[in-house]
């Protein structure tokens, strides 16, 4: 028989509710109390009431929510890189930087709730925020810098950025903390160099790859020179000269070094080789997480420029080109300004394509470098040397 004067005839739902004996209720666990607390509009104080700073602080405080939690997955994975990392670890890693991708993507969209606010509606309480700014987000300075950020390479506009904590001993002392030790982008590039196979001694996948790109330059001046058409022959045997140059800055290590000094390039030359042999050897078991996280910490990258600009078109649409920011720098074109390559950390593994050559050039795998990446990847001896010898440390990676 039915049950029309109730919801439902469960019989789990008709128990004891549970006490305070079972433990904390939902608000006391997550402290709601504070956190659906901490909404101060300072229109409501000053008798102006605006609806929509409501929205402002909500989102703004969500914001160094999530900042709080990608500096939580980031400090563990910077951890993980700086031990001797084992195969089972690579999948946590490849966890953790996946669910940074995630928020970061929930961050990008959360703009566009605040561009639910028309310009005329941020002008009733704008005034209210100065001299607060977005600027003095510690949580999002700490973030660059772990992740990698350097200072030579922030925009400057009329003072170091670290300069409106001055005032806050602890938020100085975190700085300086995010800024000395190892970022995610030194630990990666670390591990980098140590991929197996660019030993001279062993498979010496960088001087077969040299040979590769030369059979494969080789061939394609011969199919140019054969061009009847003088002037297309000279475009293709020119861009083939250019190309060749191309090829030369990371066969050169001089070169690369020069490249590196200009701020050009941010991976050292032995971490950029390991990264390429990733990259043509993804489908090799042993190096296809390896490839899923250069893969995801170029989606890191990319999605936090989304996020500045976003951030940039939003800004111009509230308070126009030329307005100053709230904190003091130029508004809109300061934060234009943050969109170049150099708040990249990864740049260079985006620019990876730049030396790929067709699959039939790459080089083959030796029946010896199959076996040795089924035993080990990584583990170095005491003097640097690839070590595929010791069984006790066969699924470790320094």
């Amino acid at each position: 028989m039915s049950c029309p004067a109730r919801l439902s005839c469960d019989p789990a739902q008709e128990g004891d509710q549970l006490g305070e004996e079972a433990g904390m209720l939902y608000g006391e666990y997550l402290m709601l109390d504070k956190v659906l607390g901490a909404q101060r509009l300072l229109s409501v104080q000053n008798k102006h009431p605006v609806h929509d700073e409501h929205l402002f602080i909500v989102t703004h405080q969500a914001y160094e929510l999530w900042f709080k939690q990608i500096i939580f997955e980031m400090d563990s994975i910077r951890g993980i890189f700086s031990d001797v990392l084992e195969e089972s670890q690579t999948l946590e890693i490849l966890k953790r930087l996946n669910r940074i991708v995630l928020i970061l993507k929930v961050l990008v969209d959360q703009v566009m709730i605040l561009e639910t606010m028309t310009p005329l509606d941020f002008m009733e309480f704008r005034n209210y925020l100065c001299p607060a700014s977005g600027f003095q987000s510690l949580q999002f300075r700490l973030l660059e810098n772990k992740l990698g950020v350097r200072q030579e390479n922030r925009v400057k506009y009329n003072q170091n950025y670290t300069k409106v904590f001055g005032n806050d001993e602890g938020a100085m002392k975190a700085i300086e903390s995010s800024e000395s030790e190892p970022s995610l982008t030194d630990l990666v590039q670390s591990w980098l160099e140590r991929t197996p196979g660019l030993e001279m001694e062993g498979f010496n996948f960088w001087g077969k790859y040299q040979d590769a790109v030369e059979v494969l330059l080789n061939e394609q001046k011969q199919l140019a020179e054969k061009e009847p058409c003088e002037n297309v022959k000279q475009y293709h045997l020119s861009d083939l000269e250019k190309r060749r140059e191309v090829y030369e800055s990371i066969f050169k290590p001089e070169v690369h070094q020069a490249l590196m000094a200009r701020g050009e390039r941010r991976f050292t030359h032995k971490a950029l080789q390991g990264a390429i042999m990733i990259t043509f050897y993804r489908d090799e078991p042993r190096f296809s997480q390896p490839h899923q996280i250069l893969t995801l910490l170029m989606d890191i990258d990319s999605l936090i420029t989304k996020w500045r600009y976003n951030h940039v078109l939003m800004v111009q649409r509230m308070i126009g080109s030329s307005q100053l920011g709230t904190g003091g720098s130029s508004g809109y074109q300061y934060l234009r300004s943050t969109l170049s390559d150099r708040y990249k950390v990864f740049v260079d593994l985006f620019n990876l394509s730049t030396f790929l050559i067709p699959r039939k050039y790459i080089p083959p795998l030796s029946s010896f470098m199959k076996s040795h990446l089924c035993l080990i990847w990584g583990t170095r001896d005491q003097n640097g040397s690839a070590n595929g010898e010791s069984s006790s440390n066969t699924n470790k990676t320094e």
